[in-house]
């Protein structure tokens, strides 16, 4: 029985911990920070529940199972779980994330010293899918290329910026903006929400898992205890980094107090501590961050899509890349206004598939249990994805009356009582003979 050392571990660890750090996740906690001003505490504890809890759950979740999306989906029925595995799929891989992490990095890192056109913006997502492709064509070398070697280096750039908010800040703690003054909880919480990591953590579960495996650990048991632990340790880190990008930015509001989202927060903050070294520094982190992401999403998708389609691994890789790069040439505000509404919509099925998933041992039969929650669940997705889009006018007034639903959670209460109903159901209508059997 092969079992992994402990520097194996440390670098599935680490190799989780980048497949994670993507450019969102830079971005949001310094101008959560900013907002939340002497409330920062509070709101990051919202931000890091969403952000990191509820991902670290989902790997928990899919260890569970085997690490597939397929079989946390089992429920529902193999054609509800494959048109929900593939609307994830699709929604984290090719058509917004992974191109998204392209433009991103592009607009962070590279255009503040080439120019926002449209020749340097193709050049660079050339070579920037050239080298995701390369790293994610042979998957089993994942933890060797990402986890060992690319990661170090990643972390070597946050500790920088890290330790200089903490050790050398831009001034005091600044005032608490409006939206943060009733409730910082609950603002920081839908910040974390909006990284979009649980989504990410359904994809990449296979990933870990087929990393494990990769290394010749075979036995159930084992990889779900690895998991859990390069899980553990990827958590760890992004806790560390959120917790110094809010304090960063909660006391950069003399320096960027104008700013309007997290990118101008940090650019402020590097070109006042460290002037250009700190842009080029900014440069790389973004950067790696990005691609780590990237390879992470490529690599998912064409596991997933090569056992779906009579198609080989390589084959899905290649085409998925080369899609990527079309789509990131649209353009970086074309990406945000089409994915934000379809990631919001899926968001809440993700949560409360996650929840069920780690509850199952307390149905009588999760079909029972699943089918009816996630339907009303859907319903209000359809809903948010509407609102997200703009198209406020198509939902019916009721949706919007519901508690907690100028906060994006109105789907919380419905789906709650939904479960309480199908939970006394299951029990009255007790096991089935299969299950019994």
């Amino acid at each position: 029985m092969t079992r992994l050392k402990g520097s194996d571990l440390l670098a599935l660890g680490f190799m989780t911990f980048a497949l994670f750090l993507g450019a969102g996740n830079i971005i949001f906690p310094p101008s959560a920070g900013m907002a939340a001003g002497e409330h920062m505490g509070t709101a990051a504890l919202g931000f890091l529940l969403t952000g990191v809890g509820l991902p670290l759950l989902t790997i928990v979740a899919l260890a569970r199972v085997g690490g597939g999306m397929a079989l946390l989906t089992a429920p529902l029925g193999k054609t509800a779980g494959l048109l929900l595995a593939v609307a994830v799929y699709l929604a984290i891989g090719p058509l917004f994330a992974t191109p998204r992490t392209a433009v991103v990095s592009f607009e962070m890192g590279i255009a503040p010293f080439t120019g926002n056109t449209g020749l340097s913006l193709g050049l660079y997502t050339l070579a920037y899918f050239a080298a995701v492709i390369l790293l994610s064509l042979n998957p089993g070398r994942l933890v060797d290329r990402i986890g060992k070697f690319i990661t170090p280096v990643l972390l070597a750039a946050l500790l920088v910026l890290g330790g200089a908010a903490l050790l050398s800040p831009a001034g005091e703690v600044g005032a608490v903006a409006v939206d943060y003054q009733q409730a910082p909880f609950v603002q920081g919480f839908l910040q974390g929400y909006l990284t979009m990591d649980t989504l990410g953590a359904l994809v990449f579960g296979i990933v870990i898992a087929t990393a494990i495996r990769d290394r010749g650990v075979t036995e159930q048991a084992l990889i779900t205890r690895y998991s859990v632990i390069a899980g553990v340790i990827a958590a760890t880190g992004l806790s560390l980094v959120y917790l110094a990008l809010f304090y960063l930015g909660a006391t950069s509001q003399g320096i960027a107090g104008e700013a309007q989202n997290g990118v101008q927060i940090l650019s402020a903050y590097v070109q006042h501590t460290f002037g250009t070294t700190g842009s080029l520094l900014l440069a790389v982190v973004i950067t790696l961050a990005c691609l780590t992401t990237a390879v992470g999403l490529l690599t998912a998708c064409g596991e997933f899509f090569s056992g779906l389609l009579p198609v080989s691994y390589r084959v899905v890789v290649v085409a998925l890349g080369v899609f990527s790069l079309l789509v990131a040439n649209q353009g970086l505000t074309q990406l945000i206004s089409v994915s934000v509404p379809v990631l919001v919509g899926l968001y809440p099925l993700a949560i409360v598939l996650v929840a069920l998933s780690l509850c199952d041992r307390l149905w009588l039969s999760p079909r029972r249990v699943f089918v009816p929650v996630m339907a009303v669940t859907l319903v209000f997705g359809v809903v948010d994805g509407f609102a997200a889009a703009g198209f406020s006018n198509l939902v019916p007034t009721l949706f919007s009356k519901l508690p907690l639903a100028e906060q994006s959670l109105g789907w919380l209460l419905p789906v709650l009582l939904t479960l309480v109903v199908a939970c006394v159901a299951d029990r009255l209508v007790g096991r089935t003979p299969a299950a019994v059997a």
